[in-house]
């Protein structure tokens, strides 16, 4: 995720706790997802589908957090 930015995240993690844990938690949910689509968890369409939607809410907040120090 953003490799154009993996300094900066390696930085944010850090030195920043909200960003640490809201990339914390994508990945968390990232896993999920692969474990649930994979059949390894059970899960229905709409709990893979509410978990893709929450991992897509932190991507866009971390790409806000990553675009704002980064002075773009």
């Amino acid at each position: 995720m953003f490799p154009e930015y993996r300094e900066q995240i390696s930085v944010l993690k850090t030195q920043d706790a909200h960003f640490a844990r809201l990339f914390d938690r994508h990945n968390e949910l990232d896993q999920q997802i692969k474990n649930m689509e994979a059949g390894i968890v059970p899960a229905d369409e709409l709990a893979i589908e509410q978990r893709k939607k929450e991992k897509l809410h932190l991507k866009d907040q971390l790409y806000v957090i990553l675009r704002k120090t980064a002075g773009d």
